[in-house]
């Protein structure tokens, strides 16, 4: 199941959630450690919208039973690359569990820092952290491994995500207008 790609919201907030410990001793030196997890949220804010405009909108997420269901979301403007990339992007070997690197071919032109992928194994969302074609640094590490010759999804990148809330509120104006915000968040 697909979120509604009409209406289009016209403000989201991306974020990425990487909890870390982090204390500082009585010498107030740092210490830091991470967990290795990461989650990315989304805030959709959608513009007044007329009643039906916004009844398949609201239909849907109630459809959802709060944060019970999970469903696909590709978001506008960074669903895609940036870059110049063309063709069937493969991994090109296995990559194990924790990697921030997988080797890869089948594309002409360039993926950009900042483009999201997807391994056709994962539900996890990766993000390039530098240029890229043939060697992809992602962070976050691997969570699943990659296989060799695992295709790669790096326009359209469909995020699996589920309500950030179980209560989902709608407000109306006297004039026939609806306002919409809603979160979701990644659910792997």
């Amino acid at each position: 199941m697909a979120y509604p790609t009409t209406p289009k919201p016209n403000k989201i907030k991306v974020t990425s959630n990487a909890p870390a410990f982090v204390s500082q001793t009585q010498n107030l030196r740092r210490q830091t450690r991470t967990t290795g997890a990461q989650q990315w949220n989304f805030e959709l804010t959608y513009p007044p919208l007329s009643r039906s405009d916004f009844a398949p909108l609201w239909a849907f997420v109630i459809s959802q039973k709060g944060r019970y269901g999970s469903f696909t979301f590709v978001p506008t403007v960074y669903g895609d690359t940036s870059g110049t990339a063309t063709g069937t992007l493969l991994a090109n070997g296995s990559a194990v569990i924790g990697a921030t690197s997988v080797t890869s071919d089948g594309l002409t032109g360039t993926l950009k820092a900042g483009d999201f992928i997807k391994f056709a194994g994962h539900d996890k969302v990766y993000m390039l952290t530098a240029d890229g074609s043939t060697n992809l640094a992602i962070e976050p590490s691997l969570i699943s491994a990659v296989a060799d010759n695992e295709a790669v999804t790096y326009n359209d990148v469909p995020f699996t995500v589920a309500l950030d809330d179980e209560a989902q509120v709608m407000t109306a104006d006297n004039s026939g207008f609806t306002k919409y915000k809603v979160k979701l968040t990644e659910a792997f």
